[in-house]
C-alpha cells in the first residue's frame, strides 16, 4: 500500500526525456482548458518500454515478472504495451505460462464471451450493434417499454414480456448502465466515438448477466474504462475487467446495513487515528469520524481524484 507522502513522491517524477502521453490518451480540445494536469511522466531508462517488455520473455515464451515490476516501480509502463502488461498484472495470464499455452486461454477466453455476449443479445437486440441505452426498457414486473424519444421501430428494445426473474433484474440496470457510460472519461476524445462508449457498455452488460450476484453498482463503469481502452478486443478487455473484480466486487456489495468498502473504511479510520491523532481527532469533531468521504476514493481506486494517466500509473504501482 502506497502512504500520502509515497503517493505524492510516485506522481512528481520527473521525466529525463519527456514523451507526450496525449497522444495515447487525447483531450477533447474543448476541455483542455480545465484538465487537470497529469503529473506523471514517461522515464527514459526508467519506465517498461516496449524494448524491455520484450526482452523479459524467454524463448518459449516465459516471463521475468521480477525484472518486469521492478522496472514497473521504477518508472510506470509505456503506454504502447499497457494493455499487454495490464493481462499479467492482473492476472489473465500467469507469468510462467507459455505463447502457445497463452493463444489457447486466448481464444477460448474469448469464444466464452461471445457465448455470454449472445445470450445477452438474445435477449436484448441492441447489445453488440455499437448502440447502447439510456433509458429503461422494461417495467419492474417485466413489461416492454417503448422509447417515446425514437421511432417505433428503433424505441422497442424488448418485444414480449420477460418472466425470468435473472433477465428481469438484467435488464433493469441496462439503462443505468448506459447513464453511467455517458458520464465515464468524457473528457477523452476515445469515448467522442458512440461505438466505443457502447463497446465499454457491451463488456459491463455481459458481465451484469454473468456476475448476477453483484450485477452492476455505479463506479465498475470507472473500473472497467481503462480495460477498454487499452485493450483493442472487447472479449479480452472483458477478461481484464474481470480479473479486477475479482480483487473488487466485494466494494460493489451493498446492503441496507453496510456499505462494500466498510471494512476499508474503518482500517483507514485507524490508519489516520495512529499516524496523525490531531487530524483524527479534527475530523471526528467535523462528524467525519467514519471517513465516509474516501467512500469514493477506495471504491474506484481514485479514479475521480486523479488524471486518467495518473490514476493508471497508481494502480500499476500497487498492482491493483
Amino acid at each position: 500500500m502506497v502512504g500520502c507522502e509515497g503517493l505524492a513522491g510516485l506522481l512528481c517524477k520527473k521525466s529525463g526525456g519527456e514523451e507526450e502521453l496525449g497522444v495515447f490518451y487525447p483531450i477533447r480540445p474543448e476541455c483542455q482548458e480545465n484538465a487537470s494536469r497529469t503529473r506523471f511522466r514517461l522515464r527514459a531508462g526508467k519506465t517498461l518500454s516496449p524494448r524491455k517488455w520484450h526482452a523479459a520473455f524467454c524463448e518459449d515464451g516465459h516471463l521475468d515478472i521480477a525484472k518486469v515490476l521492478t522496472r514497473i516501480q521504477r518508472g510506470g509502463i509505456h503506454p504502447a504495451i499497457k494493455g499487454l502488461v495490464w493481462e499479467f498484472l492482473l492476472g489473465c495470464y500467469g507469468p510462467n505460462s507459455t505463447f502457445e499455452e497463452r493463444n489457447q486461454i486466448r481464444q477460448r477466453r474469448r469464444e466464452q464471451y461471445s457465448i455470454w455476449k449472445a445470450e445477452c443479445k438474445n435477449l436484448v437486440p441492441v447489445i453488440g450493434s455499437g448502440k447502447f441505452i439510456t433509458t429503461p426498457i422494461i417495467t419492474d414486473d417485466g413489461q416492454p417499454i417503448t422509447d417515446s424519444s425514437t421511432n417505433n421501430d428503433q424505441g422497442v428494445h424488448v418485444n414480449n414480456a420477460v418472466s425470468d426473474k435473472k433477465a428481469i433484474q438484467w435488464m433493469l440496470l441496462l439503462h443505468q448502465i448506459g447513464l453511467d457510460v455517458v458520464r465515464t472519461d468524457r473528457t477523452l476524445v476515445f469515448y467522442e466515438s458512440e461505438t466505443n462508449q457502447a463497446k465499454l457498455w457491451d463488456v459491463l452488460a455481459v458481465y451484469a448477466w454473468v456476475d448476477s450476484d453483484i450485477g452492476y453498482v455505479q463506479g465498475m463503469n470507472d473500473i472497467c474504462s481503462p480495460m477498454v481502452i487499452l485493450l483493442e478486443n472487447e472479449a479480452d478487455a472483458f477478461w481484464c475487467f474481470d480479473r479486477a473484480m475479482k480483487r473488487l466486487r466485494e466494494n460493489f456489495r451493498c446492503s441496507a446495513s453496510s456499505i462494500g468498502v466498510q471494512a476499508q473504511l474503518s482500517t483507514l479510520s485507524q490508519v489516520i487515528k495512529t499516524v496523525d491523532p490531531k487530524l483524527h481527532k479534527h475530523l471526528e469533531e467535523l462528524d467525519g469520524g467514519e471517513y465516509l468521504f474516501a467512500f469514493r476514493m477506495l471504491m474506484v481506486l481514485f479514479r475521480r481524484e486523479f488524471t486518467f494517466v495518473d490514476a493508471l500509473y497508481l494502480w500499476e504501482e500497487i498492482e491493483m
